[in-house]
């Protein structure tokens, strides 16, 4: 079954979209709602198991370039576990990935208000 990214033309979030052939359907932004996509083309994937995703996370030798006081490398690390997840994190996610690849850092006092 293909699955497609998509670049929405309004917010430029990229995602997927699994897309059954002979099936016509609407996809719409799953950040803002538009209608405005764009196909792009993407990486092959190679679909692991659960097993081993949590394996490769587990593997202190794939972190070792993490510097915990930058909040690029961590940004970088948090997109590389993502990843790894293989699941959509959220756009709360997104937008402290974001904020820390812009060298910014998180709001403390909202991480701890989650907790």
């Amino acid at each position: 079954m293909p699955i497609y990214e998509y670049v929405c033309q309004e917010c430029g979030r990229k995602q997927s979209f699994l897309v059954l052939s002979g099936w016509e359907i609407q996809i719409r932004c799953k950040r803002c709602g538009s209608p405005r996509l764009k196909r792009v083309v993407s990486r092959v994937r190679v679909t692991l198991s659960e097993e081993t995703r949590l394996e490769r996370l587990a593997d202190p030798s794939r972190w070792g370039d993490v510097d915990e006081s930058d909040p690029r490398s961590m940004a970088r690390f948090m997109r590389k576990m993502g990843a790894e997840l293989g699941e959509d994190l959220g756009d709360d996610f997104q937008e402290m990935v974001d904020q820390m690849e812009a060298g910014e850092l998180p709001d403390e006092e909202g991480a701890e208000e989650e907790l």
